[in-house]
């Protein structure tokens, strides 16, 4: 019911000035489908739903460990074939190894069934410790709420950073995580006063993204030496903070680059890049394309 709620979520409504989707839950027979939680949800849609989706996910059950009925095999391999993208969130991520479309690709699913999706499908690369992976029309995530950053991920993938934003905030949540970040952190539940202050000096950063951001002026913020702040905070986030500060940065000049007309050296001060050529060089890098390429595809999507 969770993975349920988290892509009903995502990719339901969101009021008039957010895009609308066109969502549906498809199974293999339509009717009262068992959930973990004692509810049967009433599915209105077959396999025969698929044929014309543009994004499939493939949620986690509780019969995972059993190869799905060739049926679901088959809609999941014809829509990869026709082009739509498919992913899968949790242990989701097996259905699509079944169905061969992880061999020879990277993927990841809940830390705790990483090692049984190893053995069992040898041809994967599998990395358990990732929030979800990314190999073009084939994305794989983790498990439990980790589905959000998948869906977030695909949403800023296809629809960009700002509408990835603004159902962020309508969700109230981060609207980005790298999906290279820790699946789990060794203390996600603060235990003293420093993650008070390492959220103040978040937040603080945020604000001035265009400023240079040593992690040594992070730290005299935090009250903490260079060290003892590096350390906190990459067991408080599950990332160090340049990556951190990176992901900040390469966000907030997407999100520019789809929602106004500055120039590219404009939005490269404003997020904290030196010239043009250091935000293109971290953007071609970390996103594919050189800024001006990026604010194309959105300038000239319909």
């Amino acid at each position: 019911m969770l993975a349920v709620g988290i892509v009903s979520e995502v990719f339901g409504p969101h009021g008039e000035a957010l895009p609308g989707f066109d969502f549906a839950l498809c199974a293999e027979r339509p009717g009262p489908v068992p959930t973990d939680l004692g509810v049967p949800l009433a599915i209105a849609h077959g396999l025969d739903r698929l044929a014309a989706a543009d994004l499939v996910i493939a949620l986690p059950g509780a019969e995972f460990r059993t190869p799905p009925a060739p049926a679901v095999l088959d809609a999941l391999s014809e829509a990869y074939d026709r082009g739509a993208l498919v992913a899968a969130h949790c242990v989701g991520t097996f259905a699509l190894a079944a169905a061969g479309l992880l061999d020879g690709r990277r993927a990841t699913t809940h830390w705790r069934f990483a090692d049984l999706l190893a053995r069992r499908h040898p041809d994967v690369t599998v990395e358990p410790d990732a929030l979800y992976i990314d190999e073009g029309q084939v994305i794989t995530g983790a498990g439990a709420a980790a589905g959000f950053d998948l869906c977030m991920h695909l949403l800023r993938r296809e629809c960009g950073a700002a509408t990835a934003n603004a159902v962020a905030r309508d969700m109230v949540l981060p609207s980005h995580r790298e999906g290279g970040q820790a699946q789990y952190l060794a203390a996600p539940v603060p235990e003293d006063g420093q993650d008070e202050r390492l959220s103040e000096v978040l937040a603080w950063a945020r604000a001035h993204l265009h400023e240079p951001l040593p992690v040594a002026e992070l730290a005299r913020r935090a009250l903490m030496s260079k060290r003892s702040f590096a350390r906190r905070f990459t067991a408080a986030t599950g990332t160090t903070p340049h990556a951190w500060l990176r992901g900040l940065r390469l966000s907030s000049a997407e999100e520019l680059l789809e929602t106004t007309d500055l120039p590219v050296e404009e939005i490269a001060r404003r997020v904290g890049y030196g010239s043009a050529a250091v935000l293109r060089e971290q953007f071609v890098r970390r996103r594919g394309v050189p800024p001006r390429s990026y604010r194309r595809s959105f300038t000239n999507a319909p």
